[in-house]
């Protein structure tokens, strides 16, 4: 759930992350019996260009389990990891292919975006980083011994992704059932998406991205297992509406809140009871909440 073994200050240098003052904690109990899951977001972000190898990898010498990541199709049909439609911020595209904007990933085939440069733009020790295939993505994961949160991104593009989603995932063989049963979370802000993912594969854990109104949880319960909020909305209240419900297998619904970045922001939400909170900044987050 934490950290394994490594030191962030020894992998990043303690200059890279001084932390602001002690947080003060607000007084009464919270709802789970463990602290939070600490997850990062798109691998270790902060440190590393966003959903590459070198962000999941930096993730792991951090000592984190849990990675997110984010899923689109290519023009010929490739899941690749990247979180924006347009291949444009994070990518050298734009010089690559000077003639196709506005670069949208389903206007490319795989074998162009495996040519581009997906790390310069973060920092040049990171020139050269490739915008990983699903496939590159979880056989990594699966060599670090990590947890993945998989977010179908923008399925209204992709007619059929959650299908394609699962295929890959399948002959990675990431749909057994140790995998399904400790390692995998498919989420999206979808929600057709997140109930397909469950029609086609009840036994996998799922969950929804963004903040039902209380009264329509018990709609949402049925095909998830998670809510999961931005922190900026979250209320003591509606994390503990949100658990008192039961998911799609029969246990209480949990909250995933995103994206936390800041000491401040770590102890509240983790004083309201999430169950897992989403980052860029993992080290910050896990030294607020504590081990």
């Amino acid at each position: 759930m934490y950290a394994r073994t490594a030191s962030a200050a020894a992998l990043l240098g303690a200059a890279a992350l001084l932390l602001p003052a002690p947080v003060t904690r607000a007084a009464g109990p919270v709802a789970r019996p463990e602290g939070p899951s600490v997850i990062a977001h798109r691998g270790a972000s902060a440190y590393a260009p966003e959903n590459t190898l070198a962000a999941v990898d930096l993730a792991d010498r951090m000592g984190f389990d849990w990675v997110e990541n984010d899923v689109q199709r290519t023009k010929d049909g490739e899941l690749v990891v990247v979180h924006d439609d347009s291949l444009a911020r994070t990518t050298d595209v734009e010089k690559r292919f000077p003639g196709r904007s506005p670069w949208k990933i389903k206007d490319f085939t795989a074998a162009e975006i495996a040519t581009l440069d997906a790390g310069s733009w973060f920092g040049p020790k990171f020139a050269g980083a490739r915008v990983p295939t699903l496939r590159q993505y979880v056989n990594r994961v699966e060599r670090n011994h990590q947890k993945l949160l998989l977010e179908i991104k923008k399925p209204e593009l992709y007619p059929g992704i959650e299908k394609d989603t699962l295929r890959v995932l399948r002959r990675a063989g990431w749909l057994n059932l140790h995998h399904v049963k400790h390692r995998l979370v498919i989420q999206s802000f979808g929600a057709d998406s997140v109930k397909a993912v469950h029609e086609q594969r009840p036994d996998i854990t799922t969950g929804f991205l963004g903040a039902p109104p209380v009264a329509e949880l018990p709609k949402y319960a049925r095909f998830t297992d998670q809510i999961n909020p931005p922190h900026t909305s979250l209320t003591a209240a509606y994390t503990a509406a949100v658990h008192r419900l039961k998911g799609a297998h029969g246990r209480q619904l949990k909250v995933n809140t995103w994206t936390v970045n800041t000491a401040a922001d770590a102890a509240r939400v983790d004083d309201f009871g999430v169950d897992g909170i989403i980052t860029n900044h993992p080290d910050i987050v896990r030294d607020a909440v504590g081990d």
